[in-house]
């Protein structure tokens, strides 16, 4: 799963891909607002984890990878 997320003051998005479903990681977004202080805490698909205050989110998009085709093919 690919989640985008929009920070302020950041000139280019932070992107991860997660082996979790979209809704534990909606969940985990949700949790994290909730809390005045929050922090989002996500682990990508290698195990790596991202922390972000929730202060500074703009946004978070979940959804899947959209494939980029090359070459002058017919579909």
């Amino acid at each position: 799963m690919e989640v985008k997320i929009g920070v302020h003051n950041a000139t280019r998005e932070l992107v991860i891909e997660s082996n979790q479903s979209p809704k534990d990681i909606e969940g985990t977004v949700r949790s994290a607002l909730s809390d005045p202080n929050g922090l989002l805490d996500l682990e990508d698909e290698r195990g790596r984890r991202l922390l972000v205050r929730t202060e500074h989110l703009t946004y978070v998009e979940i959804g899947e990878p959209v494939e980029r085709r090359v070459g002058f093919g017919t579909v």
